[in-house]
């Protein structure tokens, strides 16, 4: 998981909790990544810390997690095609990548992925002929499809809540990090949880005060040298719940429906094969996207994406009717927003 579990909604501290209940029961199958928010300086404006005070009133169960946050991981490596196939032998990666359903969980659209031919490796263009990026599926304003990276299509993929840092040119530097601290103002570890990429080229100035911006220059580099298929993070609002960016080698992933219950937005969540096939994974959802161009944004000129790693699968729902949730435990202040 990619990281901010607070300062989301009314219920930050029931969802932490809930994913460290998970994490005790099933600790090889959950990883949390730290993000921007578990800090105790971003937490103390954002709403988590008066939340523990209004449930508990007092700031021990913050104090608590703030130490609980000062242990979580800055990354992690879902390893590719490339880790686990038999030579010579290609991911399958035809079958359905993204179902949406309506709030029944009745299937609305299924959109395919498609075997793409080798001539089309390099880069996917628009019918204007520049380079596109892929954000929710069709129906949605933007196109539907996931394509391969411009690093090792069948490799690993880096999950990391932010971003990349000029100080980081390896995976095996994150590792050297000590985590286990409050986030930095600077260096590779602030840069890890707030930077974001951009249409740029190289490195920029963030305009958050924290991180930087970067290009699609630097995600290629850095995806080849580590022998990455895509990185995955979060950070960023999306409408769409989701947006791939520079030929699909980074993905931002947004799992909070209706942000703080006023944006609109529906979330996704991002699903990889743990086989080499790709097989047995569909992505089903309890939310109509539907509120677009009708498919406007799907390629239609024949061009088709580069092979990807692990095959990947968008779960795409919208928040639950308001009433279906229940109070919080006690009155909420009512300005609260970001």
């Amino acid at each position: 998981m990619l990281g901010d579990f607070v300062d989301r909604g009314f219920y930050s501290l029931e969802s932490f909790l809930l994913l460290l209940c998970l994490k005790v029961r099933y600790p090889d199958r959950m990883t949390l990544i730290r993000g921007n928010h578990e800090s105790r300086q971003i937490t103390t404006v954002y709403g988590f810390y008066d939340e523990c005070i209004r449930k508990y009133g007092s700031a021990n169960v913050w104090r608590y997690c703030c130490d609980v946050f000062d242990y979580l991981a800055l990354g992690a490596i879902v390893l590719g095609a490339s880790n686990t196939m038999s030579p010579g032998v290609e991911p399958v990666d035809d079958e359905t990548e993204i179902e949406v359903c309506d709030q029944n969980g009745a299937i609305m659209s299924r959109f395919p992925r498609r075997r793409p031919d080798e001539s089309s490796q390099d880069q996917i263009q628009s019918p204007g002929g520049t380079a596109m990026d892929k954000t929710g599926p069709p129906g949605s304003g933007a196109s539907g499809f996931s394509g391969g990276s411009v690093g090792n299509p069948a490799g690993a993929v880096l999950c990391v809540h932010g971003g990349l840092s000029p100080l980081v040119d390896t995976v095996d530097k994150i590792r050297l990090i000590d985590r286990k601290q409050e986030v930095p103002h600077e260096g590779a570890m602030c840069d890890l949880l707030w930077s974001d990429p951009d249409e740029i080229d190289g490195w920029g100035l963030s305009p958050r005060g924290a991180g930087f911006l970067f290009g699609a220059d630097i995600v290629k580099v850095f995806n080849h040298r580590n022998d990455l298929s895509l990185i995955a993070r979060a950070h960023q609002l999306v409408m769409e719940g989701f947006k791939e960016m520079f030929d699909a080698s980074i993905v931002t992933v947004w799992s909070a429906p209706n942000y703080c219950y006023r944006c609109g937005n529906v979330a996704a969540v991002l699903e990889l094969s743990e086989d080499e096939s790709g097989t047995g994974l569909f992505a089903r959802s309890n939310g109509d996207v539907g509120r677009s161009d009708g498919g406007a944004g799907v390629m239609m000129d024949g061009s088709i994406p580069p092979r990807s790693g692990p095959a990947r699968r968008y779960r795409v729902f919208q928040a639950a009717p308001q009433d279906s949730r229940g109070m919080p435990a006690k009155k909420p202040v009512a300005d609260y927003f970001l």
